[in-house]
């Protein structure tokens, strides 16, 4: 089914989601505050608007991708929001969109909130997601227009439940990175060769420690950190043991000293016995 969709926002993000849209068949009108951007969208079939509220005026489904919560509010202040739905895909904190959400409500929209776990060259292909939370009505109305643009996910009425994951799941990947930077850092002060370390040695490795993540959910919510390996008393020891190793390399192991502090606050309470999934009661 073919939607009149608004697209406010044409950087790479906004760019590639009227893109995918368009592709799908949809009907897009664009706006963005520099006009010209605008030009390869309208000969691809959009529409482009002048202001903000001619784009909305047209469309009851508002895509939203801009630099911050204060811009989307900003652009948003002088439209007409009556009956429209708002799907807000800037990247923000869960207290913006819990705010923004009450705004458009108060102007007689409906909202979402969307989190895109993916890069601009990923949408409209296989692998991207976009997560969505807030109206669940409005999200079933417009799931199959999402769709073209990724994977549509539904978290939750809270409209913060979308960036809270995303910022979840950005969390995961920035601690992954830290540990390969180290890593690295480590293996390089050796000369080792860090291609075949990371081919051969690590992926395989951090491989095989996510498959344990879903049972350490488990046991973060039952509250029951026993465990069977290696304890917070023989992690502080090894973490200790990490350090000294880094910094006689003339390594700085600063991403790593975060982690330590907060296994060291734990095994200090008397909890030395438990596994890992402890520290999440330190955070």
């Amino acid at each position: 089914m073919s939607e009149n969709i608004a697209v406010l926002g044409l950087g790479l993000m906004g760019t590639a989601l009227a893109e995918s849209l368009l592709a799908a068949g949809h009907r897009v009108t664009v706006w963005n505050r520099s006009p010209a951007k605008a030009g390869p969208l309208v000969a691809k079939g959009a529409t482009r608007a002048d202001t903000p509220a001619q784009a909305v005026a047209a469309n009851p489904l508002v895509i939203v991708c801009l630099l911050d919560y204060p811009s989307s509010r900003a652009v948003l202040e002088d439209v007409e929001l009556a009956g429209k739905v708002v799907a807000n895909l800037t990247t923000g904190r869960p207290a913006e969109a819990r705010e923004l959400a009450t705004w458009v409500a108060e102007r007689g929209g409906e909202y979402l909130d969307g989190g895109i776990m993916a890069v601009p060259q990923m949408i409209g292909r296989p692998g991207a997601l976009i997560l969505y939370s807030g109206s669940e009505r409005s999200f079933d109305r417009y799931e199959q227009a999402f769709a073209a643009m990724a994977e549509p996910r539904f978290t939750g009425a809270d409209p913060g439940m979308a960036p809270l994951l995303d910022l979840a799941m950005l969390t995961g990947m920035y601690g992954q990175i830290a540990g390969f930077l180290e890593a690295a850092a480590l293996v390089t002060s050796a000369k080792y060769p860090l291609g075949e370390f990371t081919s051969s040695l690590l992926v395989p490795w951090l491989n095989a420690m996510a498959a344990l993540q879903p049972a350490w959910a488990e046991k973060i919510e039952s509250g029951d950190h026993a465990t069977e390996v290696s304890n917070l008393e023989v992690n502080r020891a090894g973490m200790e043991n990490l350090v000294r190793a880094f910094r006689e390399q003339g390594v700085k192991p600063d991403l790593l000293l975060p982690m330590k502090t907060v296994i060291d606050q734990r095994a200090a309470r008397g909890l030395g016995h438990e596994g890992l999934s402890g520290l999440v009661e330190e955070l």
